[in-house]
């Protein structure tokens, strides 16, 4: 079954909406900045989401019914603020995809949120209050600090009553949810699924704990720190703060609704390295694109770009374009390269999302967004896009999404003609 994309949504550092993030991506914007120095030795860079004002970013949604906008209002109005971008990102998506003027049967609209250990921050927050009097925890913190509480708000803003839940794959999060979302659609269970890449609120314990192990960059020195995929003075990734929505839906449920298809997710791949180690599997990496490729029906002659997982981690981009050079052969140099997370920072859980509604505007749009900080690159055989904005015409493309503990994923999207 023919699986398309009908609705996009983001909020993260450098965009509030897809036509910003749009117009960020073609100028090379940055939200990557310093942070003050916590005292805990962790990362000191951070693409942080500035500005962020909820009842605001609802409002902005006119075209949505009001019934809609006062159920988010009520439902998510004291709610973490995580929880509040997800929500937005998700109300932009069901209004693209037209979702309140042709709508679709509730009980055969999906839910798939991306990812886990969402809310370590904002229990964290919350301690010290625990701490002076347990008394003051607030009422609905056993609802707040479960993953899950994030479908149940979704679903009760937009009356969700087909199938839904969440899933994790450490930083492969955001495309695990978008394979699960597509699996739905396709064995008939829904008709539209919502896949939202959730906002990782993390604690300072563990931003500590990925600085300990050496993958994030600007712990020492944040003023001459920088995000550099594929750069031969890569450091590390850099926390990114962002949320994402992709609506998939069958290409008869769109076409019966007369929604505009953006994309189609032709085809992915999912498997594990057997590896809970944080170190990167060049076997494992390959084959997922491979497999991708099959799964899609196109081979390497037809890719034409490629959004990179690439955190700027010396091993992770090393192991990545090696994997990339083995699964797509002969035309390893043909299709561009090029990574979001230079841009935006490394979404966490929602990367996967993130990255995806990143192709899917470069493939409309017809261009490939700079890799920031790319001055000496790690291999000069591989098309990775200059630091500079390029025209490209892109018909098929690969995104990328690996995690610690083994996760490899790979989905290929195509332009709707």
């Amino acid at each position: 079954m023919k699986v398309v994309v009908t609705g996009m949504g983001i909020v993260c550092s450098i965009a509030s909406t897809v036509p910003s993030f749009t117009r960020a991506l073609r100028a090379g914007r940055c939200g990557i900045g310093p942070v003050p120095d916590p005292g805990d030795g962790g990362p000191r860079l951070a693409a942080l989401v500035k500005g962020f004002r909820f009842r605001e970013a609802v409002a902005a949604r006119r075209r949505l019914p009001e019934e809609i906008v006062r159920s988010a209002l009520r439902a998510a109005n004291r709610s973490p603020q995580p929880l509040q971008m997800d929500l937005v990102a998700a109300m932009q998506a069901y209004e693209q995809a037209g979702l309140h003027e042709a709508r679709a049967d509730p009980e055969r609209m999906g839910l798939v949120v991306a990812g886990h250990n969402l809310s370590s921050g904002y229990a964290h927050d919350l301690h010290p209050k625990y701490e002076d009097n347990p008394a003051h925890l607030p009422a609905r913190f056993a609802l707040h600090f479960m993953d899950t509480d994030r479908v149940g708000t979704l679903s009760q803003v937009f009356g969700i009553r087909g199938e839904g839940y969440t899933v994790g794959g450490a930083s492969a999060s955001g495309n695990v949810g978008i394979i699960n979302g597509s699996r739905l659609v396709e064995s008939g269970a829904v008709d539209v699924c919502l896949v939202v890449g959730a906002m990782t609120d993390l604690s300072p314990m563990e931003k500590r704990g990925l600085a300990t192990l050496g993958a994030v960059a600007g712990v020492e020195e944040p003023q001459q720190a920088r995000c550099r995929p594929f750069d031969e003075e890569h450091e590390g990734f850099v926390p990114g703060q962002g949320a994402g929505c992709v609506v998939l839906e069958s290409a008869r449920s769109a076409a019966a609704r007369g929604a505009t298809a953006l994309a189609e997710l032709c085809g992915y791949d999912l498997k594990l390295d057997a590896n809970s180690l944080p170190d990167p599997r060049e076997e494992g990496e390959a084959k997922v694109m491979v497999n991708a490729m099959a799964n899609a029906g196109v081979g390497p002659r037809d890719i034409d770009y490629v959004n990179a997982h690439a955190t700027a981690t010396p091993s992770g981009d090393v192991a990545e374009l090696a994997a990339l050079r083995r699964a797509l052969g002969d035309s390893f140099g043909r299709p561009w390269v090029n990574s979001t997370k230079g841009l935006v920072g490394h979404c966490m859980c929602a990367a996967g999302v993130v990255e995806a509604i990143a192709t899917v505007v470069q493939m409309r749009r017809g261009f490939v967004h700079p890799n920031l900080n790319l001055r000496h690159p790690i291999n000069r055989d591989c098309r990775l896009a200059p630091g500079r904005l390029r025209a490209a015409d892109i018909r098929y493309a690969l995104s990328n999404s690996f995690g610690f503990g083994g996760f490899n994923t790979c989905i290929v999207l195509g332009r709707e003609r």
